[in-house]
């Protein structure tokens, strides 16, 4: 599903290294913990997968496409593949749950039956059914962190990338959107978590990769944990 080939990424006339030599491969339906202190290189990583950022040298490969060889035109259709989940949600605040889930169907052409029919069950599947005609604001952190969920869905992802989704909430809601993340790897999405965070790590319980320096210094298959 995702490779990265003798990936290494520099800033500044390649005094800065952001990702030094990264190998790393992630299989179709992973379940992958990307950990490491703030400016370890995980945010670049992600972006690198959605061709926001790209290699100074070394290869990026997802479901099977060299992003080096993508034409700018097809890059939207690689970030269909890809539902992004982020610390800050970023919702609109001036559109209501069903309208935030709404518009990027919208925004890619698609039409108000469809629209009618595909927002109700993704808000029913991250239990905000009877939240559709609340905004943002009137909702709890834990419930806009499900509604940015559910917007990373709506185009039936083969990838989640969230980075840092507990960052701003309590540990009940962190608890239920990593329970909501669970489930949406049963179904067969491929969910690729960055976040500092060790208790919620060693509670997933599967493969930790950990990124210190730009560098992969650890690598848990299976059932690993955070270890500083």
């Amino acid at each position: 599903m995702i490779e990265f080939k003798q990936v290494t990424k520099t800033y500044d006339d390649e005094d800065y290294i952001a990702l030094n030599d990264i190998n790393l491969e992630i299989k179709k339906g992973e379940f992958v913990s990307l950990v490491g202190p703030s400016g370890a290189g995980k945010s670049t990583l992600m972006r690198m997968l959605t061709k926001e950022s790209l290699p100074t040298f070394g290869q990026v490969i997802v479901d099977g496409v060299d992003l080096a060889d993508l034409d700018k035109s097809d890059i939207p259709m690689l970030r269909r593949k890809i539902g992004m989940v982020f610390q800050d949600f970023k919702l609109l605040s001036n559109k209501t749950a069903f309208e935030n889930v709404a518009f990027a169907l919208e925004v890619s052409g698609v039409g108000e039956e469809e629209i009618a029919e595909d927002v109700p069950q993704l808000l029913s599947i991250v239990g905000l059914a009877d939240k559709a005609n609340h905004f943002p604001s009137q909702m709890s952190g834990g419930e806009r962190q499900r509604l940015a969920i559910a917007r990373a869905l709506i185009h039936r992802p083969k990838i989640i990338l969230a980075d840092e989704p507990t960052g701003n909430l309590d540990l009940v809601n962190s608890y239920d959107v990593l329970k909501l993340l669970w489930k949406i790897n049963e179904l067969g999405t491929t969910i690729i978590l960055a976040t500092h965070d060790r208790e919620i790590v060693n509670t997933v319980g599967r493969r930790v990769i950990t990124i210190e320096k730009g560098a992969i210094v650890r690598d848990q298959q299976g059932a690993g944990r955070y270890i500083i």
